[in-house]
């Protein structure tokens, strides 16, 4: 096979106020024709940054030096103009976020024309030709109509399938995909993975594919390069990497990964602290103060990246000193590197459904939302049942959650009950009390003690001018709570959820995502609520910080007693910490039941679809498995097919 890309010393950095920041820090790694490179790593380990300089796409205040031969090209001192002949020619990108890669202004049509009509001389007519073509091949229906319809017009997976046609668009030797998943519902992200494998099989290009999810590196990499500040710590082909993992980042990574093929309710590997800054690194290891195997030899200097011999004659490197001790299934001196926690108990959780009391009762819960006409004088032209009458309950000291693609109604489900909605034909019951008797704000307002949220995004939920003392207060204050109880509770709850009590002068904006996540919390809990209402509350952090916050929930909840309404898309997260799952499409329960039996034994074709859809982090499991999905014509399911 050919060599597309040869990044040799890779080394990136930027000019900042607080001094210059090392983003790259000696990158190097040869991808070749038709292979696909796996680049993992938290935020911040320089994967994308690396990518974007590879591209070309960096500011001018990046200084970037060492070597990247494309196709036997030097692209380092290249000028812009020169690089613009290679980029979208070539190379091409695939970017997180297809809202943004797509100019608002023009059309589809006009976008991918231009895509093509830049590095080749086609007529107008071969152009339109070619990119109905290529819309067709990353399947959009209705190609020519579509040609003329702008980018809001189209969801986001089916923006990520334009995205995808501009990149295949002149057959390109590499195609770089920075989380091109991440923003996605898990079905649309298995049919856009199965799209960027049917693109590569199509040009023959070298794929390099950033993410942070270890299943969708396990389903499309041939080689995996692990990075954590700014550097490879471990690089090895995929299923070595998987299965005989020798650098105790890595090791921690998938342990940290809740799997949706395991019914066993062991606790995660959360990663402690987070990762350093990249300005004035000593030369030690960086991953030291994090590492649970470190010693002194660690911190006096820093591990290079060396072969590693694991038995199987595979080409395995690893920056760890200790690497050579590490054997198989994580483990050194036959112990786990990562400490087993332990499952937290109570009486509680011995205690059968049927005897607790329920905290929470749904009874044929609707909304309807109006759809209006006219510019000045809207009028009612027909509606949207966005929940069509569900109904459930939540027991104490249980997890009960809800699934589902977006648009299915599972955030206006959360949003009526925290509303207090009152049902003409149903009921919401809040620990005993019906929202449909609520006559007075005096018992509507000791009832919201009993019901709190967390919220999806950390940073959007706290307000910033507050500090940490007075986020946590905030709702014992509205209630009346005296002072003196207040500061003591503050430090308590701050404590509860594993952050210093000494920080909470602190402002939002100096945690990181999961302490902030942590916050959020302390905060729903603050009023002593029987209820914590949860919606998405991982989906946007780290996966070794999502793995410290899921432990915590766990722990929480038999500690507290507490019951936990859980809104998720993650099925992986949902199968770790709910006792109860509700499946839901289109307003409505389509499946309902014991977490273990829906997942294990799943009845309706629109579960065993979303369950299909789900990477599994091991490459023998996940390249093995018969993916289905749903036709909601025939209410069935039938074979993936791109």
């Amino acid at each position: 096979m050919s060599t597309v890309l040869s990044v040799r010393d890779l080394r990136v950095s930027f000019a900042s106020e607080a001094g210059r920041v090392d983003a790259v820090r000696g990158v190097s790694f040869d991808l070749e024709a038709g292979k696909t490179l796996g680049i993992v790593g938290e935020s911040g380990s320089g994967k994308s940054v690396t990518s974007l300089a590879i591209m070309g796409l960096l500011d001018e205040n990046a200084k970037v030096t060492g070597s990247i031969v494309y196709d036997g090209q030097e692209l380092i001192g290249k000028s812009d103009k020169q690089l613009s002949v290679i980029r979208g020619n070539g190379m091409s990108m695939v970017f997180q976020d297809p809202l943004t890669s797509l100019t608002p202004v023009f059309t589809v049509g006009d976008q991918l024309i231009e895509a093509l009509t830049v590095h080749r001389s086609l007529s107008k007519k071969d152009a339109w030709d070619r990119a109905v073509e290529l819309l067709t091949l990353v399947g959009i229906t209705f190609p020519e109509r579509r040609m003329k319809s702008f980018p809001h017009e189209f969801s986001g997976g089916m923006r990520q399938r334009v995205v995808i046609a501009i990149a295949m668009a002149n057959n390109p030797k590499l195609i770089i995909c920075d989380e091109p998943t991440t923003a996605l519902d898990v079905t649309i992200q298995a049919q856009i993975l199965d799209l960027i494998e049917k693109a590569q099989d199509e040009t023959g290009a070298a794929v390099m594919m950033i993410t942070h999810d270890m299943g969708v590196v396990a389903r499309t990499a041939d080689d995996v390069m692990v990075m954590y500040a700014g550097k490879p710590v471990e690089h090895a082909p995929a299923r070595e990497l998987f299965h005989r993992t020798r650098m105790p980042y890595s090791i921690g990574l998938l342990g940290a990964i809740p799997r949706v093929d395991k019914a066993e309710k062991e606790p995660l590997t959360p990663i402690k602290g987070n990762p350093p800054l990249l300005i004035n690194l000593p030369d030690a290891c960086p991953f030291a103060d994090r590492c649970p195997i470190a010693m002194d030899a660690c911190r006096a200097g820093e591990p290079e990246l060396l072969p590693v011999s694991t038995g199987t004659g595979e080409r395995h490197l690893a920056a760890c000193i200790r690497s050579q001790e590490i054997e198989d299934g994580g483990l050194l001196g036959g112990l786990p590197v990562f400490p087993a926690r332990v499952i937290p108990e109570s009486d509680l959780t011995r205690t059968p459904r049927e005897e607790r009391p329920v905290t929470l009762e749904v009874k044929n819960l609707t909304k309807t939302f109006p759809l209006l006409k006219g510019a000045f004088l809207k009028r009612k032209v027909g509606e949207v049942q966005a929940i069509k009458g569900i109904s459930f309950d939540v027991r104490e000291g249980e997890t009960m959650a809800i699934v589902g693609e977006s648009g299915s109604g599972k955030t206006t489900t959360l949003l009526q009950i925290m509303d207090m909605v009152k049902q003409e034909d149903g009921d919401i019951v809040i620990a005993g009390t019906s929202v449909n008797e609520l006559h007075s704000r005096k018992i509507e307002r000791e009832l919201r003690r009993d019901i709190q949220i967390v919220f999806q995004d950390p940073m959007g939920a706290l307000d910033p001018r507050m500090t940490v003392a007075d986020i946590i207060a905030e709702p014992m204050r509205a209630i009346g709570t005296p002072k003196a109880e207040v500061h003591r509770r503050v430090d308590e709850l701050m404590d509860l959820v594993g952050l210093n009590p000494a920080h909470s002068d602190r402002f939002p904006q100096a945690f990181s995502g999961g302490q902030r996540q942590r916050i959020g919390i302390a905060r729903a809990l603050s009023t002593n609520p029987k209820i914590v209402v949860l919606d998405e509350p991982v989906s946007a952090l780290d996966v070794s910080i999502q793995a410290g916050v899921i432990n915590l929930l766990d722990e929480l909840k038999v500690k507290l007693g507490l019951s936990y309404l859980f809104v998720a898309h993650d099925l992986s997260v949902v199968r770790h910490i709910a006792d109860r799952v509700a499946v839901m499409y289109l307003g409505e329960f389509v499946e309902h039941g014991d977490v273990d039996d829906v997942f294990d034994n799943p009845q309706h074709p629109y579960t065993k679809a979303l369950l299909s859809a789900i990477p599994v982090p091991d490459p023998d499991i996940e390249r093995t498995r018969q993916r289905v999905v749903f036709d909601p014509e025939t209410m069935s399911t039938k074979p993936a097919t791109v």
